[in-house]
Parts: structure tokens; C-alpha cells; sequence
């Protein structure tokens, strides 16, 4: 599954509309559009910011794992040593 399908698949759980994601994430509608449509993909802050809006790891969105919970920060996958 690529990028495009995940992002719409996951605004139509959430019953958001593009115009939604892309206020909360700040950019344009239009790219927004695009990402979903895969006429283009995001930058990596975009890409985060998706990632965070929609509470899944970033693997999950490019399609590398069907595992959508986020990974805990590093500092906690150590042990909680910074």
C-alpha cells in the first residue's frame, strides 16, 4: 500500500475532509490533494506532520508495516536514558 491510499484511508476513519487535514497541518488544500492523490509526495516536516495528526508511525504511512502504533521517543525505547 502506498502513502497516498493510507492518508485517504485513514481521513475517511476519521471522517475528515482534505480541507480539514490540511488547515491542521498547515499547507495548502491543494497539496494536500496531490500527496493523497500521489501527484506528489510530502516533505519530511509535512510527512511528520501527518504522521503525528493521524497517531501513526511513520513505517506505517509509507507502507513498510500494517503496525500503526507510534514508536515511543528514543529516549524511552533506551530505558529512559538521555
Amino acid at each position: 500500500m502506498n502513502i497516498g491510499k493510507r492518508l485517504k484511508e485513514l481521513r475517511k476513519e476519521r471522517k475528515e475532509t482534505q480541507e480539514q487535514i490540511a488547515r491542521a497541518i498547515d499547507i495548502a488544500l491543494r497539496h494536500y490533494q496531490r500527496i493523497e492523490s500521489e501527484e506528489g509526495l510530502p516533505g519530511i516536516e509535512v510527512f511528520y506532520a501527518l504522521a503525528d495528526h493521524f497517531q501513526v508511525n511513520a513505517d506505517y504511512l509509507l507502507g513498510r508495516t500494517g503496525v500503526r502504533d507510534m514508536l515511543p521517543p528514543a529516549s524511552e525505547q533506551e530505558g529512559g536514558h538521555a
